[in-house]
């Protein structure tokens, strides 16, 4: 049975090439047991962190045991186990459409984690300076009526808006940069592979630009992993594909 430690080494040195950091990990790691995946990603948010999953368990319990605060580029490394399957250990425990379905599990909680904290990073850039000692003061004496009750309010931080690139899965997409002569049997073709589809919308008066429905978010999430940024048309300009703003 294949063992993550937990997403999974931290505290690792970032200034290290990714290359390089791997390297050194295998060295490390592989002296505990066979290393079925390792992954270390450049990202911000994933930076410092590596994830290393073993084939057995027993290897997992010694390294996490003996490797415990030894340190790596001058760093003591945080070990711990995995909260979540790594696709690696999924796709060696389970049948091949329960290993789609993790990985389409795994894709939707990524994009909802990037949506919200778009929404809270938009949150920080349009609120005003003093607005939450303003808030605080407010909550702090009892409310008088409202005038105007219900009037939709003019403080830009009270509207943040998602970019649609982190927008949350739904059975939606939206398509755009489309080659003006591709029709709805043309967006069928390429959509309609993929699990639930419904139907394709084209907007009357409007090139370049589509609704894609499926049954279920997860079609919608299998089908825009696969097609972004997919070159269509004679200059295979790539599209560019999002969920419908909801």
């Amino acid at each position: 049975m294949a063992v993550a430690i937990q997403g999974g080494v931290k505290n690792l040195e970032e200034r290290i090439k990714i290359d390089q950091l791997k390297e050194a990990l295998t060295e490390i790691f592989s002296e505990y047991g066979n290393i079925i995946d390792l992954v270390a990603k450049k990202n911000l948010r994933a930076k410092g962190q590596a994830f290393v999953v073993f084939e057995d368990t027993a290897a997992a319990e010694r390294a996490i045991q003996e490797v415990q605060g030894f340190e790596l580029f001058d760093k003591p490394m945080h070990l711990d186990y995995a909260k979540t399957k790594s696709d690696a250990t999924a796709q060696q425990q389970g049948t091949p459409e329960e290993f789609e379905l993790h990985k389409r599990r795994r894709l939707a909680e990524k994009e909802r984690k990037q949506a919200y904290q778009a929404a809270e990073e938009q949150k920080k850039l349009k609120r005003p300076a003093g607005a939450a000692a303003a808030a605080d003061a407010a909550t702090a004496r009892p409310a008088k009526a409202a005038r105007g009750a219900g009037l939709k309010s003019s403080n830009p931080s009270a509207n943040a808006v998602v970019p649609e690139e982190y927008l949350p899965p739904n059975k939606t997409l939206f398509v755009q940069n489309l080659p003006e002569d591709y029709d709805t049997d043309g967006l069928t073709a390429i959509f309609g592979r993929f699990e639930g589809f419904r139907e394709v919308r084209l907007v009357p008066g409007r090139k370049g630009i589509a609704f894609v429905e499926y049954e279920a978010e997860a079609g919608a999430i299998s089908a825009k992993e696969n097609t972004s940024g997919m070159g269509l048309g004679l200059e295979s300009k790539p599209i560019k594909v999002v969920y419908q703003r909801q």
